[in-house]
């Protein structure tokens, strides 16, 4: 069950948005664009591949607008196929023009808990590209076929025009799945989900499980943080999308152009620092085991694991975007997914993915890639990196910000809680209920230990919170 605080005296973000330069709305240039190409796509026959015959449903979070992708999943023997349709913005967006200008300024969706502000108009990304159910919508098409082991043997993507038929979300799945009643179209998606997950630990692998929490609406207008749940439904979702971000490296890898989503492998120091301290918490690491089965075997719930998988984010650093063209670069891995890996299947919400689409598609039809496309490549690295952060930025406010009007009446009360990471003056502690993430001072117990830390200050305009060891 999620861990629930109720906050009072919560406002609106109205001042974040400021803080951080959030647009309000779109340039007149760009809404008119929008405006114009929504209503102009009309299905044409030759244009496109008909695929709205395939049985596509979308799974998302409840209320999700921007779906980017469908799938159909179906078995072949003993192995899988998979229909993946991702929106295709490329028919929406003209190169150079003023909603390309405008993408290219803001880098992805920002989600905030008012509102989001969008990578694209309304019009656009929650209704004339949106795999919305029952209406026809242009999509890049991927389908992989996969063997026994949830491994793609081939692949192929087109433009199609596809037809969503169902928009179902996490919980309404589970349940149907463990009813036994899944749609048709997912009742695959727990076997292709557990053999991606089981390859990942092969793979290297190395994905730390961090406790997070997410700001929550109250019917009766006020903001509560809640844990964001392990959900099985959506790691399961989440595979198909890295498969196809993996496949699609791939071929730019084979092709020698595109961009890449890289995290450098962590150096000999880093590992041995990570053996240690696994060690100090009791944790077993076989002397033969690599990071990445070391954390498969673990508990997330256990403090000591918590501990050792909040280290590895150590391990993770140098995140970025490679573009290249003519030349493979020599660092192309992805060091949380254990292999090469790129945006290929949120371009509703991420201005990569576009561009990613664009050279794909051409790879697969063994035709050159756009000249628009080619130019762009080296922008995108520095365009995404300064995206990326902010996105990261106003995550953290929003969850302050909660955070701030939720304990600013209860300065003095103890909570309980984990210690992730130790070290100089504070410690990183995460406080069980509310589920909140916080540095506290005066740490004298080893990373790994519960914990009773005292409330001992609330600064709400500047979203900062003060806890301390409390005595024991």
């Amino acid at each position: 069950m999620a861990l629930v605080a109720h906050g009072t005296g919560a406002g609106d973000f109205a001042s974040l948005r400021a803080e951080f330069a959030l647009p309000e709305s779109f340039p007149p240039q760009a809404l008119a664009e929008a405006d114009d190409v929504a209503g102009d796509l009309v299905p044409c026959p030759g244009v496109r591949e008909d695929a709205t015959d395939l049985p596509l449903v979308t799974v998302d979070p409840p209320g999700a607008k921007d779906l980017d992708q469908a799938m159909a999943l179906t078995r072949r023997g003993r192995g899988f196929r998979v229909d993946y349709a991702i929106a295709d913005l490329g028919a929406f967006v003209a190169p150079d023009g003023a909603l390309d200008t405008e993408a290219r300024r803001r880098g992805q969706t920002l989600y905030l808990p008012d509102g989001n502000v969008g990578l694209h108009p309304a019009i656009v990304a929650e209704h004339a590209a949106s795999l919305l159910p029952g209406v026809v919508r242009p999509a890049v098409l991927w389908t992989l076929d996969l063997d026994a082991d949830g491994e793609p043997v081939d692949v192929a993507v087109r433009r199609a025009w596809v037809r969503s038929v169902e928009q179902l979300d996490y919980d309404t799945v589970a349940e149907s799945l463990r009813r036994g009643t899944p749609h048709p179209s997912v009742e695959a998606l727990p076997d292709v989900g557990r053999r991606r997950r089981e390859r990942a630990a092969g793979r290297g692998a190395v994905e730390p499980q961090i406790p997070e929490s997410r700001v929550q609406a109250e019917p009766d207008g006020g903001w509560a943080l809640v844990r964001r749940p392990q959900h099985d439904v959506e790691e399961w979702n989440a595979e198909i999308s890295l498969l196809t971000g993996m496949v699609a490296a791939q071929m730019m890898i084979d092709a020698r152009v595109g961009v890449l989503r890289t995290v450098p492998e962590a150096g000999d120091e880093a590992v041995e620092w990570l053996r240690r301290s696994a060690h100090a918490l009791g944790v077993p690491w076989p002397e033969s085991a690599s990071v990445a089965e070391v954390l498969a075997g673990l508990d997330p719930v256990d403090p000591a694991s918590l501990a050792l998988h909040a280290g590895t984010v150590r391990l993770l650093r140098g995140a970025g975007y490679t573009a290249f063209d003519g030349r493979v670069p020599e660092s192309i891995g992805h060091a949380g997914i254990g292999s090469p890996y790129a945006h290929v299947t949120a371009p509703i919400r991420r201005l990569v993915d576009r561009f990613t689409a664009e050279v794909c598609l051409a790879i697969s039809a063994d035709a050159p890639v756009p000249e628009w496309v080619r130019c762009t490549l080296p922008d995108l690295p520095r365009l995404m990196g300064a995206s990326d952060e902010r996105a990261s930025r106003v995550e953290r406010a929003c969850l302050d910000q909660v955070g701030a009007w939720i304990l600013a009446e209860r300065v003095g009360t103890t909570f309980e809680g984990v210690v992730l990471r130790s070290g100089g003056s504070a410690a990183e502690v995460f406080v069980e209920d509310p589920p909140v993430l916080t540095r506290c001072a005066d740490v004298t117990v080893p990373e790994g230990s519960t914990i009773t830390v005292r409330l001992t200050e609330v600064d709400v305009a500047n979203r900062r919170v003060r806890f301390e060891q409390a005595e024991c």
